[in-house]
């Protein structure tokens, strides 16, 4: 079976990114972003998925919101590269992940038609050392890139750090399943024969 794995170089004027995949890694990461919180949350979601992923992403011009929107979706167009024609895949999961008081939920569709609907619930305007809108936007491109359809819900919740934590490991056990290979399925699992 040909390896799932991809490489995607993007540079811009704003910034330059550099992401590298394996879907049936181990669950190593390497995240360097120079933004805590995200570096954070983006080894989680390498860890969690069970996916081998380095990131390495420069701001080219100081701009935080450029460089969280960039790192998104150099992660979801990697995944979606090394997702291949998805010939095999579970397709389908979903999952939910309690951290502390707060419940996450994430269900996942990994056919080529992008689709996505997110609630974090999130209340303060900053967590750790990103505001709420780029903690959105940095989701919202990750999921928009995918290239799938997902479902990612925060439940409920008091802490905000809590809420934003499991929501990237819900995605992340969910998009392990969803990409992990069926032996019993011959091909592409869609009854187009096509994703």
């Amino acid at each position: 079976m040909k390896a799932r794995k991809s490489s995607i170089n993007r540079k811009t004027k704003e910034t330059t990114i550099s992401v590298s995949v394996n879907l049936d890694g181990s669950g190593k990461t390497s995240i360097k972003t120079d933004i805590n919180f995200l570096d954070h949350l983006i080894t989680s979601f390498g860890k969690h998925s069970m996916m081998d992923l380095k990131v390495n992403a420069k701001s080219n011009d100081n701009i935080e919101h450029h460089l969280i929107e960039d790192t998104a979706i150099t992660i979801g167009l990697a995944v979606d590269k090394a997702l291949g024609n998805r010939s095999g895949i579970t397709r389908f999961s979903y999952a939910s992940v309690p951290m502390d008081e707060s419940l996450a939920e994430a269900s996942i569709d990994l056919v080529k038609r992008p689709f996505s609907k997110l609630t974090l619930l999130i209340k303060r305007n900053k967590i750790e050392d990103i505001s709420k809108e780029d903690l959105e936007h940095f989701f919202q491109s990750l999921l928009q890139n995918l290239n799938s359809c997902i479902h990612l819900t925060v439940k409920y919740g008091e802490n905000d750090h809590h809420k934003v934590e499991a929501a990237i490991k819900s995605l992340a056990v969910a998009l392990r399943i969803a990409a992990s290979l069926d032996k019993k399925q011959k091909g592409i699992p869609s009854t187009k024969g096509s994703m």
